[in-house]
Parts: C-alpha cells; sequence; structure tokens
C-alpha cells in the first residue's frame, strides 16, 4: 500500500511533523546520513552471488554488533520508479520491503531514517518494512529534525520524538541524533536543544532505556566540532555522523572552504573513543561518477569492482568508523555495495596513496560542491539547483567543458555539453532564470554561493551557445 495513502493525506501528515505547522522546504529535504547511493557497474554482476555470512560488522559504544553498511533511508522508492526525496509519487512500499528483507538477508542490521526524510514519509515506511523482521535482528537511526523555528518549543521537539516511535513502530531507538549541528552555529544549538531543555529530556530518556545511543550529527567548522566534543563529560556523546570520503578526508577546505576535514573530525572521535557513523561516503553521488584519468586507474587494478566501491572501502576503512549508510534506491545499488561490505577489504597503503593522488586530481577540477541535499528547494523562481550543479560536475567529470576554440575536441565537448544541459534542465530552470535573491543561500550546508555558481554555469552556457 502506497505510503502517503494511509489514514492521512500528504499534507495532514506533514503538519504533524511540526506539531501543526508546515516545515521549511530545507527541513523536509535534510540530508544527514542517507543522501546518496552506490552506481553499481553492470560488469559487477559477474563477480557471482553475494554472500549472506560475510558481512563487516563493528562494535559499538555498548556492544552494538552493527553491520559497517548501514542501509540510509533518505531515497525509499516510489511507484513511479524515482526517488522518494525528489518525487510526489507514492513510496512504493512492497520494493521497500524486498529492498529491506534483502538487506537483513545479507546482513545489514543498521536503518537510518529521518522525520524529514522522503518528504516527511521515511519513518512510515521504514518501520512497516521493519516490523515485519524480529525487533532484535536490526537497530534502528533517526533524528530530531526540528529545523523550523516553529519545531524549537520544548513540546513541539518531544512531539516530534514521540511520533518518530510511532511510526517506526518501536518502544525504543537504538541510535538517535540531534539533526545537523554546525549549520546555524551555536546560537541555533543551543535554540534547538539546549535553552529549552530538550537535550536534557532526551539525555534522560536515555537514562530511562528508550534512546539506547544519543549523538550527533555534524556539518561544519572545526571551532564548532571542538565546542560540541567539550561537552563530552556533560552529555556522554555515544555516537557522531560526520561527513566523510577520500576527498573530504584531506581536501575539504579545497571543495568548501567552510567544511572541515575528515581526518580532523575523525581523529578527535578517536581521542574520546566515539564511535563514527559516515555521512556522503560519495560526496553526493560525485565519487561513484570520476573522470577519465580516475576511472581508468582504479579500472586496472580491480576491472569488475564499481568506481562506487573504491569510495565505500575507503569510507569504512579506519577501525573507528561503525558504519558507513547510503541511501539506495534500486537493488542494483544496494547489491553493488554489499559487495564491497561482504566481506570487506581495507585498502592497503598503495591504494590510499592512489585514492589521495585522485583527490588531488579531482579538487583541481572547478566542481561544484554539491552534494544534492535539496536544501536550497525549492526556488522560488523555480529553478532546477541541483540538477543544474549535477548536469555541470557530470560534464566537467566527463572532460566536455572545453572552452578554447582552438582545442581540437572544442567542437564535439562543446556541441555534447549542450545536449545534455538542454536534456536534463527544463528551458524555463535553467540558470539564466537567477535573479540572485539569495534566498537558497543560507539553507546549503555546503555554504555554496548559489548564485554566484549558477551564474558562472549560466556564462558558460552562454558563450558555448554562441560559440
Amino acid at each position: 500500500m502506497p505510503i502517503m495513502n494511509l489514514n492521512m493525506n500528504r499534507r495532514e501528515f506533514i503538519k504533524t511533523l511540526s506539531g501543526g505547522a508546515l516545515l521549511t522546504g530545507a527541513a523536509l529535504t535534510t540530508a544527514c546520513g542517507s543522501s546518496e547511493s552506490g552506481s553499481a557497474d553492470i560488469s559487477s554482476a559477474a563477480l557471482g552471488d553475494i554472500p549472506t555470512d560475510k558481512m563487516e560488522y563493528r562494535r559499538g559504544k555498548h556492544g552494538e554488533r552493527v553491520s559497517l553498511l548501514g542501509y540510509g533511508c533518505m531515497r525509499w522508492p516510489t511507484v513511479a520508479g524515482t526517488s522518494a526525496r525528489e518525487s510526489d509519487s507514492d513510496i512504493d512500499q512492497a520494493e521497500v520491503n524486498r529492498l529491506v528483507d534483502y538487506a537483513i538477508e545479507h546482513g545489514v542490521n543498521l536503518f537510518d531514517t529521518s522525520p524529514a526524510y522522503c518528504k516527511g514519509y521515511s519513518e512510515r515506511a521504514t518501520g512497516i518494512a521493519l516490523s515485519r523482521h524480529p525487533r532484535s535482528s536490526y537497530y534502528i537511526s533517526t533524528k530530531l529534525s526540528n529545523f523550523a523555528p516553529d519545531t524549537w518549543g520544548y513540546k513541539q521537539s518531544v512531539d516530534m520524538y514521540r511520533r518518530s516511535l510511532e511510526y517506526l513502530q518501536t518502544d525504543y531507538i537504538d541510535f538517535y541524533l540531534l539533526h545537523g549541528l554546525g549549520m546555524g552555529g551555536l546560537e541555533n544549538f543551543r535554540r534547538r536543544y539546549v535553552d529549552n531543555g530538550v537535550l536534557d529530556f532526551l539525555v534522560s530518556e536515555r537514562a530511562a532505556g528508550r534512546i539506547r545511543n544519543l549523538g550527533f550529527s555534524f556539518h561544519g567548522e572545526t571551532d564548532m566540532f571542538d565546542y560540541l566534543l567539550s561537552l563530552n563529560d556533560k552529555y556522554d556523546w555515544d555516537f557522531v555522523l560526520i561527513q566523510h570520503n577520500f576527498v573530504d578526508w584531506h581536501h575539504a577546505k579545497q571543495v568548501n572552504a567552510r567544511n572541515s576535514n575528515s581526518e580532523y573530525l575523525y581523529t578527535e572521535l578517536e581521542k574520546l573513543h566515539i564511535p563514527v557513523f559516515v555521512m556522503e561516503p560519495l560526496l553526493g553521488g560525485s565519487l561513484a561518477s570520476l573522470n577519465q584519468y580516475a576511472t581508468s586507474q582504479l579500472k586496472q587494478r580491480e576491472p569488475q569492482r564499481s568506481v562506487a566501491s573504491w569510495a565505500f572501502r575507503f569510507a569504512g576503512n579506519q577501525q573507528g568508523i561503525l558504519s558507513v549508510l547510503s541511501g539506495m534506491t534500486y537493488m542494483e545499488h544496494l547489491q553493488d555495495n554489499l559487495r564491497t561490505f561482504c566481506p570487506f577489504k581495507p585498502l592497503s597503503d598503495e591504494e590510499l596513496e592512489m585514492l589521495e593522488r585522485i583527490a588531488d586530481n579531482y579538487v583541481s577540477y572547478p566542481l561544484v560542491p554539491c552534494t544534492a541535499c535539496q536544501y536550497c528547494m525549492p526556488c522560488p523562481y523555480g529553478i532546477d539547483i541541483p540538477t543544474i550543479f549535477a548536469t555541470y560536475n557530470r560534464n566537467i567529470n566527463r572532460g566536455q567543458v572545453v572552452t578554447d576554440l582552438n582545442d581540437p575536441a572544442y567542437g564535439k565537448a562543446r556541441r555534447r555539453f549542450l545536449i545534455d544541459y538542454q536534456r536534463n534542465v527544463e528551458r524555463e530552470r535553467q540558470a539564466d532564470h537567477c535573479i540572485e535573491c539569495n534566498q537558497c543561500k543560507p539553507h546549503c550546508p555546503q555554504h555554496i554561493n548559489i548564485p554566484k555558481r549558477l551564474n558562472g554555469i549560466n556564462q558558460l552556457v552562454e558563450k558555448l551557445r554562441e560559440g
């Protein structure tokens, strides 16, 4: 049965998330933890059946045996065959059940969701699928996604937490997160969780056993991160979710000046023996489709493995990583990721050096560090910001952005770029419609100057069209 047809319509359901007030667009599309899926190469099927008893497990702070691959529930499939993160179509509950069954059969036991995922329906779809299995066979991770100011009150936030228990059909949550700390800085953190008494309430729920592990997800700079860790003696963080991949390990600042290198974040957590969850292992999907230079290096080593598998191996390589979260809409994504973790093969020093060289090459390209979280949407002028950025990045990776008219590759590259842009971005939603109202900028966790980047892409498109 489609999720949006269960007892209430979509608008009525979303209203309940904020105790009667609609969440903002940013809140409804928040992407901590499960914002991307693997990209499976067809050749990976030649590797044979996926074993059901080879999943890599890591131990949590209280002895939990957690699968290194965690299922991100932000991209559940719809009856239209799309991801529920982008589509208004009903969630395909039968397909969600099938994916969950297959994941559990192959050893995945962590499922990460949020009241904000899938336009507000992820927790219910996840709860329906998981409730068909013994409660002891899986761990639930969800979040207090009280982004909208009208959800900052004690009652509104507590009601959101209690609805999570109801929709997930459980009387306890294994891993509960304060969602998106660092965004909005210290004042935002205090107003959402501290001054209203909500964090003290959650600590009491942990003491009562209704929350088994309490932590937070982080987007931001090191000073805020250091402050949150300084509270460890008071709040005893059980785990933390960070953005971590082989580019952000050393080069986060080059991708985005306000991001923090995951090497620093991970190392500081390791010092305190705080287990780590990973989000954005593919950096918004961009590390699943690298340029020809990187792809050729990876394929020379393991021709049948997907490009994405290397990013997942890096994301799980450090022993302090408890689980790597991946949003998987389609069975082929799930199967490809399972091949990486069943069993898990740590990277050698030589392979780590190769990935660092690829990261160096990656940041030399003028890519937009968009993770397709859709915090910026909807644009009041209808601009399809994530698709514009994704199309631009894809063509950069393919070497199809050539602006020198004397370059022999100019003509073919120009034609391919313009065709791709026209096919993927509707004319009335292209970058030239941006009036720089700046409404999108405050919502971007990557701190992208969105109007500036849209203007740059538009100038490139106009130059190529004239050429």
